[in-house]
């Protein structure tokens, strides 16, 4: 697996066998044994070039996390200072990556410069068992498999508009203008045409609304938001910079447009690699919020 990895990683057989320091001959041999042992061919070899085949990109990438799980076991069996290293499979929604989730792994990076990220940014919910994520961010509900969720922090959903859009359109005064207004909604949310909206006193609103653009980007729904298109009713923390620059107005400050909490969310807690175990703790003290607790979901 060593030598399998290692030529990738160097892009050819010389490469690889001059940095493990073992003839070209010996590691085409490894390789190809490793081959013989799967049933499967890994690698395709011309005169030219080396590249992988789809089931050796498979193997790949769980060899790799496997071997850097071997190093962090094998240091803590002679307990050495164990380094988290190998590569951490992460998703997470769009908005997340971009405010969040990216500055958290740049700041992890410099402590921690072994370890490698794969983010997948999908605003759809993954199977992490089955798609081979070691750790999602999410907002709201948790998922419906076997996982455990630490809570990180919580969001608030915020109704606002570009002011050059209060230009032309006078501001709601209750949820039931919104009925009137143009609505730009987010096709992942659990009723995107159906907003919820509770007063100081606790009384909850409904109102219809509707609208000439339905997206699954809440970046993109931000953004055609700020151009003056229609009202959006988005999580503070994808807001909150527009807001400050004067480019998006909040609207029904009275009013709350309900929440959620956001997770780190992961398999199980058996054996939990270290590089998981530390970018937890790293984003959840970047989150600035302390968890309360850790809470297994068996859903």
């Amino acid at each position: 697996m060593q030598a399998f990895v290692r030529v990738v990683e160097a892009g050819s057989f010389v490469a690889a066998a001059d940095r493990l320091g073992i003839s070209t001959s010996s590691l085409s041999r490894l390789v190809a044994d490793l081959e013989q042992h799967l049933g499967a061919r890994l690698l395709n070899r011309t005169t030219r070039r080396l590249s992988l085949t789809e089931s050796g990109q498979a193997y790949y990438e769980r060899c790799v996390t496997l071997l850097g799980d071997l190093a962090e076991a094998e240091a803590l069996a002679g307990q050495a200072a164990a380094q988290a290293r190998g590569t951490l499979r992460l998703t997470c929604s769009y908005s997340m990556a971009e405010q969040r989730v990216a500055p958290a792994i740049a700041s992890f990076e410099r402590r921690h410069p072994a370890v490698k990220f794969e983010l997948v940014v999908s605003d759809r919910i993954v199977d992490l068992v089955e798609e081979g994520f070691d750790l999602a961010i999410r907002v709201g509900p948790v998922g419906s498999d076997r996982l455990v969720a630490r809570r990180l922090g919580s969001m608030h959903l915020l109704l606002c508009a570009a002011p050059s859009y209060l230009e032309r359109r006078p501001a709601p005064a209750n949820p039931a203008d919104l009925a009137h207004h143009n609505a730009l909604t987010y096709a992942y949310a659990a009723s995107p045409r159906l907003w919820r909206f509770t007063d100081a006193a606790g009384s909850v609103q409904e109102v219809r609304v509707a609208g000439t653009l339905h997206a699954n980007s809440g970046d993109a729904l931000r953004a055609a938001a700020i151009a003056g298109l229609g009202v959006i009713c988005e999580p503070d923390f994808l807001l909150e910079s527009a807001i400050r620059r004067g480019q998006l107005t909040r609207l029904l400050p009275g009013y709350t447009g309900g929440g959620g909490d956001i997770w780190a969310v992961y398999p199980s807690r058996r054996h939990l690699s270290l590089k998981v175990r530390l970018f937890v703790d790293h984003i959840a003290a970047a989150f600035g919020d302390s968890p309360k607790a850790d809470s297994a979901t068996q859903q």
